[in-house]
């Protein structure tokens, strides 16, 4: 029934978006709502990519408009970019977060993985010629890094991963995750590489800008804990008004574009 009502629901043109997107920046209640129903569409469409992933399609739905609630509160117009385009960002989030939350299933962060696995790999390796399962210093020198970097790598596995809520650590953690079974449950390959090598794309860009630009940009988008924050949220943090927190963003994601740009 929600389904069947939701595609009679018109979409907006070009002009219409444009002129909606204005009067809720302005605050306009009923644009806000008008907004965030001509786009249920775009949640239903992304919510399909998840499918049989631990949460049922209703339930992703649900988290869906709670990322495109967000969206549209925190979307500024002025930047020129389509609306569609940065809601699909928040509807995503929302929706990858609530299977990390609430899924049961195996989860580890796409930016880890290429560690995890050098790491597996040259755990194994040296558990093979030692005869003996290698310390945090042997491993570390094997992939030229410091040892405190592999103690990282291990904790940031510890902490995401439970195998049968067992207590698994070091060596034993890495072989167990090597004998788990691939989940259905669990992101393609693809998706990891494609989110992976934004992600390393995006930590390389807030190491060469200014501090508090960098700041911004990790509140807003969730790059620290998780949780994205809003204009408000972010300017009580930093003691800057939701105007000036708005012109920060602006300005470093303009500055994001030029850097990819001048990449490619």
């Amino acid at each position: 029934m929600y389904l069947k009502e939701i595609n009679r629901i018109s979409l907006l043109s070009p002009e219409e978006e444009k002129e909606i997107t204005r009067k809720v920046a302005e605050g306009d209640e009923k644009a806000r709502e008008e907004l965030i129903r001509s786009n249920l569409r775009l949640v239903i469409s992304i919510a399909k990519e998840y499918i049989h992933r631990g949460l049922s399609f209703l339930d992703l739905i649900e988290e869906g408009n709670l990322g495109l609630i967000r969206a549209v509160q925190g979307f500024d117009p002025s930047t020129g970019y389509k609306f569609s385009t940065y809601a699909t960002w928040w509807i995503k989030q929302a929706i990858r977060r609530a299977l990390t939350d609430k899924a049961k299933m195996i989860r580890i962060p796409s930016y880890m993985f290429e560690k995890i696995s050098r790491l597996k790999i040259t755990s194994t390796n040296l558990l093979d010629k030692l005869e003996r399962a290698p310390s945090h210093n042997e491993i570390a020198e094997e992939m030229d890094i410091t040892a405190k970097k592999v103690e990282l790598i291990e904790h940031a596995t510890r902490s995401t991963v439970s195998i049968n809520n067992e207590g698994f650590t070091g060596s034993d953690l890495i072989w167990a995750l090597s004998n788990v079974l691939p989940d259905e449950k669990t992101p393609t390959p693809e998706e990891e590489v494609e989110e992976m090598y934004e992600r390393e794309n995006l930590e390389k860009f807030l190491k060469i800008i200014d501090k508090r630009e960098a700041t911004v940009i990790k509140l807003r988008y969730g790059l620290a804990d998780g949780e994205p924050k809003t204009l408000e949220e972010i300017g009580a943090l930093l003691h800057l008004s939701r105007e000036r927190v708005r012109q920060i963003e602006k300005e470093t994601i303009r500055k994001l574009h030029y850097i990819l740009t001048k990449e490619k």
